[in-house]
């Protein structure tokens, strides 16, 4: 009820504020596991992301956000849960399997952080950990351009859903995942060209 609620009222918001273009909205699944993934450039993103697709979405978040009294119960509110960037956290990787497992929509920022030059930053691990420890999931990758500037202009391109086929006895070291996540990554580098 709050989700849907403060997706209305995003929505009508971003329609006032910025001019939001929108292509591959057909490639996004109706069902199943997926994991969203986009760059990321400004706090809007999450609540572009949000409010465009049609299922609910749980943002993995800094934990930092959630430690501001009323903003982090809000967050909370919008299926939004802590993670502690820099670090393995092994209680937000549990959180964000479960979501998969639940069949539901997953968002992260591969980044980790913000680009504030629009520059694509080196994707994390963790993108590409979760991918391959969920059995059936769609990885949709997401591309933003644009300054969210008072009625600028931002395109938002949705790409194909990718599904990787590994062995599930093969064992992934931490560079093997490393270059997973830069290959995952890659997908929002080509649309943002």
């Amino acid at each position: 009820m709050f989700y849907n609620l403060a997706k209305f009222i995003c929505s009508i918001l971003i329609k006032v504020l910025f001019r939001i273009q929108v292509e591959g909205l057909e490639n996004f699944p109706e069902k199943g596991a997926v994991i969203v993934y986009s760059n990321h450039k400004s706090w809007w993103d999450p609540v572009v992301v949000g409010c465009i697709l049609k299922r609910p979405i749980f943002f993995m978040a800094k934990k930092e956000l959630f430690e501001i009294p009323v903003f982090g119960f809000i967050l909370k509110r919008l299926n939004a849960f802590p993670v502690n960037r820099g670090a393995p956290d092994r209680k937000a990787i549990k959180k964000a399997l479960e979501v998969l497992d639940e069949k539901k929509v997953l968002g992260i920022f591969p980044e980790g952080t913000r680009s504030k030059d629009g520059v694509l930053k080196e994707p994390e691990p963790g993108i590409a950990l979760l991918a391959t420890k969920v059995k059936d999931v769609a990885l949709v990758p997401v591309a933003i351009k644009g300054e969210y500037k008072f009625l600028n202009h931002i395109l938002v391109r949705i790409g194909k859903p990718i599904r990787l086929s590994l062995d599930e006895k093969e064992k992934l070291s931490s560079i093997d995942l490393s270059n997973l996540s830069k290959v995952i990554f890659d997908e929002v580098s080509k649309m943002l060209a």
